[in-house]
């Protein structure tokens, strides 16, 4: 009787840890807010898309890591520069090829790391390197913010709603981000962005700018609109560069995470590994229409915050962002958030971007009395941001790539001054 009590009490706790492991997964996905749903509907990408391929991305990254590192994968801030500017370019099909082509890049990443170690990313991507490239990509597109937060268009060509009404959305849902992330403690200063959005929203329904018909014409079950990738060169060199910045961030992830739970995935599953798990995972999402998926800091937040060391908690994440990708009324609701609270939210995002790239800066304190360092920040910085372009023949470059090739080749060819004693 004893033995058959024993039992039942532990098929209960078995229970109960499964429900929480289950709760607290699906409580990562509105952490994920922003880099899982907003990075999706600001590139123009299907956020239904988005949870689906970011659910197989975390499962492929387990796989690869044989379930030994609890993250959830998304997508990193720092591509959402670049994939407006690439789908507004060369469309979606021809992003999602370069995309993939990024992933390939993580591997080759993988490789080298495996090979010869670490040091080799210092030697040729230092601070001075990544970060001005870091900060071109966050102000490159601090216009489409401001056109939208006014409520025009992106490209400022068209004013959708007043310009007065636009501000008194955009601005209450950007001072509620900026208070929420600076002020607020636990577990809500983990979701600014969804706070911000919501108070946004709110105010918009409040002004009577929403439609949905969308949401009340969708189904309840819907699959996602997966878009098959096309390989476009020009697509593919515009983006290779972008992959710099989310692989430094990569490490300093893994390292945080590692700091948090006490152990060092640096060796064991190894920064091979998980980088590989990036990179296997960006390029299966761009197969199916899906924005990259990396590890990136609000999930390494959250997991600090809540000790959700276990893996298995995103594979439950992961689980139900995929069931979440076949609720069709949900991508519907998503897509009536209007821009202007979008363009409140995008003028902090891109801001924090290039916050980041000057962040790493400062940490590694680049001596600006050499030359050749500011001379390179000069450079890439007024390329960026100009939009300075080389076509040679039928060959163009131009933006971000650009920027990469001018960094990475001054801070080879420019000399370095002799240490003093």
């Amino acid at each position: 009787m004893n033995a058959q009590n024993k039992q039942i009490n532990n098929l209960e706790h078995n229970n109960q840890s499964l429900f929480k492991e289950v709760l607290t997964g699906t409580q990562m996905l509105f952490v994920a807010f922003g880099a899982l749903v907003l990075m999706p509907l600001l590139t123009g990408l299907d956020p239904n898309v988005a949870l689906c391929t970011a659910g197989i991305g975390t499962l492929l990254f387990q796989l690869v890591t044989k379930r030994q590192v609890p993250v959830f994968l998304a997508s990193s801030f720092v591509f959402i520069a670049p994939i407006m500017y690439s789908t507004q370019t060369w469309g979606i099909p021809a992003t999602m090829g370069a995309l993939a082509v990024v992933g390939g890049v993580y591997v080759c990443f993988s490789g080298l790391i495996k090979a010869r170690g670490v040091g080799f990313i210092s030697k040729y991507l230092p601070p001075i390197v990544t970060g001005p490239i870091i900060m071109v990509i966050g102000l490159s597109l601090a216009p489409v913010a401001v056109h939208m937060a006014l409520g025009r268009t992106g490209d400022g060509s068209t004013q959708l709603v007043s310009q007065s009404l636009a501000l008194s959305i955009s601005m209450p849902a950007l001072l509620t981000t900026l208070l929420v992330s600076a002020f607020s403690k636990g577990f809500m200063r983990l979701m600014p962005i969804l706070s911000g959005i919501t108070v946004g929203y709110i105010l918009s329904l409040y002004h009577g700018i929403i439609d949905f018909t969308p949401v009340q014409n969708a189904a309840w079950f819907a699959v996602p609109k997966f878009t098959a990738p096309e390989f476009n060169w020009q697509a593919i060199i515009y983006m290779l560069p972008i992959a710099i910045a989310p692989a430094i961030e990569h490490i300093g992830d893994i390292l945080a995470i590692g700091s948090a739970t006490g152990k060092d995935y640096i060796k064991k599953p190894g920064l091979h590994r998980t980088l590989l798990g990036d990179g296997i995972a960006t390029t299966a999402a761009s197969m199916l229409g899906g924005p990259p998926n990396t590890t990136y800091s609000e999930v390494t937040g959250a997991v600090m915050l809540t000790k959700a060391f276990n893996p298995r908690i995103m594979t439950w994440a992961a689980c139900t962002a995929i069931i979440m990708a076949f609720v069709g009324k949900l991508g519907a609701l998503l897509h009536t958030i209007p821009g202007a609270v979008m363009g409140g939210i995008m003028m902090l995002l891109f801001g924090l971007i290039a916050s980041v790239g000057l962040g790493s800066l400062v940490k590694a304190k680049v001596d600006f009395d050499q030359p050749r360092n500011f001379i390179i920040f000069a450079v890439v910085l007024v390329f960026g941001i100009g939009g300075m372009a080389l076509n040679l023949g039928g060959f163009s470059i131009q933006g971000i790539s650009l920027c990469a090739l001018v960094a990475i080749s001054l801070n080879l060819i420019l000399p370095k001054e002799a240490k003093t004693a």
